[in-house]
């Protein structure tokens, strides 16, 4: 196993561009190398992708990836290719011929990779099984399988399917948002057999978490454009929560001036489909969407999500900020929240056909937004993740209400739970915490508990707020699937036991108000002027080449280099190729590729001639031979004949570089054809007129001695034989 995380290893690096693993990569690679099924929760931008693009490549056969998010498909196949990577997709925006191919491709063993919706793969899973020699499937996006999860779809019920078409490979499932009881169903659903299971943390620091209420619509514009102008060359999103909204937020940041597209279900889908590929592409800088839009978007530069409404549940809510920041980089959310919004959601859950299921998630995610503690916590929490300490990153945590010693009161509520055998919902805790007596009360005779009363003190709003303070930070849980009766957690456990301390919010009524008669500012919103550095001249620059490659290459920016890369570039501002070799995200293909161009902007940006040094594609060739790669695939790269790289590296030798020459060509063969050349080179340059170019022609069809094989050894000689 060890042998093989070297090959992972070196193909993520030549691939890629990444010099090591995330954490679970490996683990997950390793245990499908040996054959075990896996699940993977990674959180957005975690690199789950790697975890089948890898093994996909170092396994015989072709991994069939299972995805629904057709755009997203097209895209990474297309990234793919771009790094030399045998990649396909088979769905529905292909046409049907071009699906013929990549089918016929995958049959020939020219595929690595092919991506497929569920549907087509049900329609043609007993053709694939017999013509297509599979590695592994991947089931990417696996929640939408749970009838929990936040985005269940029928289709992927049918996907055990995979299990019974193929009982003896190994099934791999993806997804970044799942809770407890949705990761509880991937498995069976899919009929996974003791699959090795890697839970990443949920945390995405990078990302500032802020929630306004009551602010008013001029101040929601001012605030999008506000963010629009301190992030000019990356991008946003603004979710909203109706059509007509949408379409409102639109014609006003339209008017500020901003690149902004619509979308929703309600336009034609060519439409939509316009206005997602130019945002992927960088041409329009800001999207105001509902949540049709962003299953499928991997675009690295996306630096703020803003929510116009509240979501319905914290998993769309943890999707949707989950777009921005995928590259690692700060990223800003702004949830706007309104009692209003509470109100239309509410007649969504009813109108639901998982009405208490419904309910209880707004419930939470509506705690979410008037909560007075650490929001990533809450979070975390939800997706059943301890967090002992506040993050400092949210509008909270550098905003925080006076706080209290709340251990004894969480005593108090984990202490009444345990006694009622965690059967009670949240409502019932209190009443016997207050000392009430209601009627069921009594018939359960939870006036006779210890707990009984110990509460009274405070008003049932003030153990509300304490009791969902506690559910937010992770001591107790809520059991959906069991009437939301409530549970401790192990954290709360420790803090019953005396074991931990607990930090609460000193209770507040909420206010919401009439925040009409407030007026947005209309002083406009302008840029801050400063002299900016060398670096940041040169992270414009190399943004406005991705773009310009981007477009000249049909392919979304962040396929040609990411943000990070951008920034390390910045960082280390290379003058060579050799510079380049190891920055994150830079692999050896794009090196080959973009060389030129990125090494002239770095030279502007640190006010030196445009004009790139000589012998600099010597160097790259060399920088590709010495990672491994032979002379053909180098040539392949770089759009050269064999003997041009060849050259190069004879070059490089004599210039007194290390150069393992019998790489280029085998000695056997060097010594065959160089004497076939010093014996007829004389007599051919004779007959042909002093013409020495017809030597070649000569040899290929007196002696087979292909015209790649010939360059070579030429290229050889001039450096062995310097008086050839």
């Amino acid at each position: 196993m060890l042998q093989n995380k070297e090959v992972a290893l070196e193909a993520m690096r030549k691939y890629y561009g990444f010099s090591g693993f995330r954490p679970g990569q490996w683990e997950a690679i390793s245990a499908l190398l040996e054959g075990r099924d896996v699940v993977v929760l990674m959180p957005t931008g975690g690199g789950k992708s790697i975890c089948f693009q890898l093994p996909a490549l170092m396994m015989d056969g072709c991994c069939i990836i299972v995805s629904p998010l057709i755009a997203l498909m097209n895209d990474q196949v297309a990234a793919l290719r771009a790094n030399g990577l045998p990649a396909g997709a088979v769905n529905s925006m292909r046409q049907e011929h071009e699906n013929r191919a990549t089918y016929e491709a995958a049959m020939r063993g020219e595929l690595k990779l092919l991506y497929i919706s569920p549907e087509r793969l049900l329609m043609d899973i007993a053709w694939i099984s017999n013509a297509i020699k599979v590695s592994f499937v991947a089931v990417d996006e696996a929640h939408c399988i749970s009838q929990w999860g936040h985005d269940f779809r029928p289709v992927y019920t049918d996907l055990i399917r995979i299990r019974q078409t193929w009982p003896d490979i190994a099934v791999m499932a993806l997804t970044a948002t799942a809770d407890r009881l949705t990761r509880d169903d991937i498995s069976g659903a899919l009929g996974l057999r003791d699959p090795f299971r890697y839970v990443g943390s949920f945390d995405r620091p990078n990302l500032s978490l802020r929630v306004i209420q009551g602010s008013t619509q001029k101040e929601r514009i001012r605030t999008v454009v506000g963010l629009a102008y301190r992030y000019s060359m990356d991008c946003g999103i603004v979710y909203c929560l109706s059509r007509k909204a949408t379409e409102k937020m639109t014609e006003k940041l339209r008017e500020e001036g901003l690149r902004v597209g619509c979308y929703h279900a309600g336009l034609p889908a060519e439409e939509r489909e316009r206005v997602q590929r130019e945002f992927v592409n960088g041409r329009l800088q800001v999207i105001c969407a509902t949540i049709a839009f962003g299953m499928g978007i991997d675009k690295s530069n996306v630096r703020w999500v803003v929510h116009n409404n509240i979501p319905g549940n914290i998993e769309s809510y943890y999707q949707e900020i989950g777009r921005a920041g995928r590259d690692g980089l700060p990223a800003e959310t702004i949830l706007f929240y309104s009692y209003g919004d509470i109100i239309t959601r509410r007649n969504f859950v009813e109108e639901s056909g998982q009405k208490d299921i419904n309910s209880s998630k707004l419930d939470f995610m509506q705690r979410y937004a008037e909560a007075s503690v650490c929001r990533r916590r809450i979070l975390l929490s939800y997706f059943s993740e301890d967090m002992d300490h506040d993050c400092g990153n949210c509008d909270n945590c550098r905003n925080p209400r006076p706080k209290l010693d709340g251990t004894v009161l969480a005593q108090k509520a984990l202490s009444a739970i345990v006694r009622v055998a965690s059967s009670e919902s949240l409502n019932v805790i209190i009443e016997i915490l207050r000392g009430m007596t209601p009627r069921h009360i009594i018939e359960r005779k939870y006036n006779m508990l210890p707990t009984y009363g110990v509460g009274k003190d405070l008003s049932v709003q003030e153990w509300n707020s304490y009791l969902l303070q506690m559910i937010q930070l992770g001591l107790i849980e809520v059991a959906y699937e069991d009437r939301f009766h409530l549970r401790p957690t192990q954290a709360g456990w420790k803090v019953l036991k005396g074991e931990r301390k607990v930090e609460l919010a000193r209770y507040a009524a909420p206010v919401y108000g009439d925040f009409s008669s407030r007026r947005a500012s209309r002083e406009p919103v302008e840029k801050p002027v400063y002299t900016r550095s060398p670096q940041e001249i040169l992270v414009d620059g190399l943004k406005a080449l991705r773009a310009d490659i981007a477009s000249e290459e049909k392919v979304a920016d962040y396929m040609v280099f990411s943000d990070v890369t951008v920034k390390a570039i910045a960082e280390h501002m290379p003058l060579l190729p050799t510079d380049l070799v190891g920055i994150e995200g830079l692999s050896l293909v794009r090196i080959a590729k973009y060389y030129k161009q990125i090494l002239t902007k770095v030279r502007e940006a640190k006010g030196l001639k445009r004009t790139l040094p000589k012998g600099l594609s010597d160097t790259v060739s060399g920088i590709l031979f010495r990672q491994g790669m032979d002379v053909d695939a180098i040539a392949a790269i770089r759009g050269m004949t064999p003997g041009t790289v060849a050259g190069h590296l004879t070059r490089l030798y004599a210039d007194g570089e290390e150069i393992d020459l019998w790489r280029i060509v085998p000695e056997s063969t060097y010594k065959t054809v160089s004497a076939l050349i010093a014996e007829h080179a004389d007599r051919v340059e004779t007959e042909s007129g002093g013409d020495i170019k017809a030597l070649q022609p000569y040899l290929e069809q007196n002696f087979g001695i292909a015209p790649d094989i010939y360059s070579k050894v030429r290229s050889l000689m001039r450096v062995l034989q310097p008086q050839s």
